[in-house]
């Protein structure tokens, strides 16, 4: 199943529902960061739930979301935009913990902490608000910075399976949100309906697609189909991008990387690409700098 994204409306409910797929984009994260199975199952997580509010943002903005807490895994960080690209990265790839019997502790891997989300809404200044970590789960974590930072009442449910060699082998998620004039009764009898479901995950790792989940969520419910968009791991890191980055860095730095090695390489956080920067590329950034 391609990765992809059903966002969708129920008007007379209040209520809109947002599905993802998000198996390849997981995978291609995961290998590209060499992450050991807890730190997999939370970045598959994060990068789920960055997909999901990505798609409710307006063409050419773009959500960052940041979780850092006291726990071996230290910090994961992902982004989307408006258009499904999403990328993300952990801190610590070899953390690894014994898994729980409901699946990966990533809870524990993360610790006490703060969630932090910055918004490019293409105005001025940069969106930025942070709540506490109430769990370091994932999806419980984003339930709470919707509703209490956004004062909008959702509910995230993001989830990951791993095959025995501890790849993804399914990913997704999902996003209740309520929209105004939105009646509590049915909000209450979609969360109850979810809650009565198996996880996102596991239907699809049953084979069900995304429009069999949202029909036997919503039930009798009427609903309508806004968008599907497909969801692709993206990087807009470049060689250009990373020479400005070194442009910024002082002489001292660039003429000890000119001693000590004669070249500098430097690795994109979100993607693991490594950019080569040969002794000439250096001398030349130095002349700018003049």
């Amino acid at each position: 199943m391609a990765d992809n994204l059903v966002r969708t409306i129920a008007k007379e409910a209040g209520v809109r529902a947002l599905l993802a797929v998000t198996t390849g984009l997981a995978a291609e994260a995961a290998g590209r960061h060499q992450t050991a199975p807890t730190a997999t199952a939370a970045l598959a997580r994060a990068l789920t739930g960055a997909a999901l509010l990505g798609a409710t943002l307006k063409v050419q903005q773009r959500v960052a979301l940041k979780f850092e807490g006291s726990g071996p895994l230290w910090k994961v960080v992902t982004e989307a935009d408006a258009y499904g690209r999403v990328r993300g990265y952990v801190a610590r790839p070899e953390t690894d913990l014994p898994a729980r019997l409901d699946g990966h502790d990533v809870a524990a891997a993360l610790g006490a902490g703060v969630l932090t989300v910055v918004k490019d809404l293409r105005i001025k200044e940069l969106y930025e608000s942070s709540v506490p970590l109430l769990s370091g789960e994932i999806d419980a974590d984003l339930t709470h910075y919707l509703s209490q930072s956004e004062q909008i009442p959702s509910l995230v449910t993001v989830g990951v399976e791993l095959d025995e060699s501890g790849r993804v082998a399914h990913a997704g998620g999902l996003l209740l949100q309520a929209i105004p004039p939105y009646e509590e009764t049915h909000i209450r009898q979609l969360v109850e309906r979810l809650a009565e479901m198996p996880p996102v995950v596991s239907l699809l790792a049953a084979g069900q697609t995304p429009g069999e989940i949202l029909d036997n969520l919503f039930g009798e419910v009427a609903y309508t189909v806004l968008e599907e968009r497909s969801l692709t791991f993206y990087c807009n890191c470049s060689w250009e991008r990373t020479r400005r980055a070194l442009l910024l860095l002082g002489r001292e730095e660039i003429e000890e990387m000119l001693v000590s090695e004669g070249q500098a390489e430097l690795t994109c956080h979100f993607c693991h690409h490594k950019y080569h920067f040969s002794r000439a590329d250096l001398e030349e950034i130095l002349n700018e700098q003049s």
